[in-house]
């Protein structure tokens, strides 16, 4: 059995809230507030109600909260329905390091098993952290293959620790989860991104939901390989693997501090681009660019960016994962939140013919900055001859370039008024915010 994974199971098994630093604390309420307000707002679409229409006959358990929904379910189908519509909208916070969104992975696991389990707030922080910490950590020490998609891979790995730290369990159970969870992998397709394919937005969910699984199955009895995690991502997912990154400044250096938020409603490779734009946006007269002035856009990006090329998405997910869409919806309407990338939208005249005149291409200098940095040059040409360049190095959110808590906040507000009022909005930040104090997080998610 390696080393490294022995010390990071016992870190996880043996930190608990008390050895948490105040700024991880505050990081995982942000993480845990955003990814809520993620989920409501991405329940009321047709795809996961229809889904929790459909499950609720298979789980007479009314135990943990479908968020957004007003109903509750056994914890396995309550994960599965939360991750799944807390990547509807594609606002889920991430890691630009790890390369993927650890959040959504832990929160739906560490809420679920924590209502039934009646966990102190305290204890769900801690578990989100390590949850989290574990995923990521499995990220940064691999390089998926180029055809799978993030999610659903390593956050099966991270949400099966929160689960063992919130059941309480000792390190060698803690190896074992770990190398049983790692099995239990999804063979993930970056092309269900691209082209729009929505079982997609399943990974995540389904990730969670074989979280809560693995667990069952440590308790009946089950094992995995001596190093599960160096199997399967060592060679079977992943082109390499570094063990000694898994525990790099362990207890020093947590990644929930190092993570990134989402103010646009599409993937996060489109984001450098749109906050190129937005510059450009500002420098028009009352700051607006018109879309029957522009002649052109070209946009110079690292290589996972310059994927998303597509100038005619043949829907809402694809479109969340297309440039020129992302670009010309943003011209129309002025902005980039849910809105903007409404099934509607893809079929607008006006978006479409403003998205075909849209070019995407890789800049090699920028994809050798990554994950560092993440840059775009967008270049917006008018038909009068004028021409505006604008170049963005770090995206808006990033680490380097934080949203205030106040700007999170909004961002909460806007999204889950529509689902309970604006009072009822305001009462669950505000228990997000005090989350530790709570003695049992089923007083915590009331309402949910």
């Amino acid at each position: 059995m390696p080393e490294y994974l022995k010390t990071i199971c016992r870190f996880a098994v043996e930190t608990d809230f008390e050895d948490l630093p105040p700024g991880v604390v505050d990081g995982a309420k942000k993480v845990l507030y955003d990814t809520i307000a993620a989920i409501a707002a991405g329940a009321q679409h047709r795809e996961p109600r229809e889904m929790a229409r459909r499950l609720g006959a298979y789980s007479p358990r009314e135990i943990a909260s479908v968020i957004g929904q007003k109903r509750k379910m056994d914890p396995l189908n309550a994960a599965l329905l939360n991750g799944t519509s807390g990547t509807w909208l594609e606002l889920d916070e991430g890691n630009q390091f790890a390369r993927g969104h650890a959040g959504i992975h832990v929160v739906p696991v560490a809420l679920a098993v924590g209502e039934e389990k009646g966990v102190s707030g305290k204890e769900l922080i801690a578990a989100i952290v390590l949850g989290y910490e574990m995923a990521c950590r499995i990220g940064i020490a691999s390089k998926l293959r180029m055809t799978m998609h993030p999610h659903g891979s390593w956050g099966t790995v991270g949400a099966a620790v929160t689960v063992g730290k919130l059941m309480g369990i000792d390190v060698e159970s803690m190896i074992t989860l770990v190398n049983i969870a790692s099995s239990m992998t999804l063979a993930t397709s970056r092309k269900t991104m691209l082209e729009g394919g929505t079982v997609r937005n399943l990974y995540a969910g389904v990730s969670g939901s074989m979280a809560i699984l693995a667990f069952h199955l440590l308790e009946s009895g089950f094992t995995g390989e001596e190093d599960g995690i160096g199997s399967v991502y060592g060679g079977v997912v992943s082109d390499s693997f570094n063990p000694a990154a898994m525990t790099e400044a362990l207890g020093t250096r947590y990644e929930i501090t190092r993570n990134y938020f989402k103010a646009y409603a599409c993937c996060r490779y489109n984001h450098s681009s749109l906050d190129a734009l937005y510059r450009i946006m500002k420098q028009q007269k009352e700051g607006v660019l018109r879309p029957e002035d522009v002649e052109s856009v070209q946009v110079e990006t690292y290589s996972l960016a310059a994927q998303l090329s597509s100038r005619k998405p043949r829907n809402m997910l694809a479109a969340k994962f297309s440039i020129p869409f992302a670009i010309a919806t943003t011209v129309v309407h002025g902005h980039s939140g849910v809105e903007s990338f409404l099934p509607e939208k893809v079929e607008q005249k006006e978006i479409q013919e403003l998205a075909a005149r849209v070019q995407v291409e890789e800049r090699a200098e920028f994809t050798q900055m990554m994950p560092a940095r993440r840059p775009s040059r967008v270049t917006v040409r008018l038909k009068n001859g004028e021409t505006f360049t604008e170049t963005v190095w770090v995206s808006k959110g990033d680490l380097e370039d934080p949203y205030t808590e106040e700007e999170l906040d909004r961002k909460f507000i806007d999204l889950t008024e529509p689902v309970y009022g604006l009072e009822k909005a305001k009462e669950i930040l505000d228990r997000a915010k005090r989350v530790e104090s709570y003695k049992d997080v089923r007083a915590f998610t009331e309402g949910f």
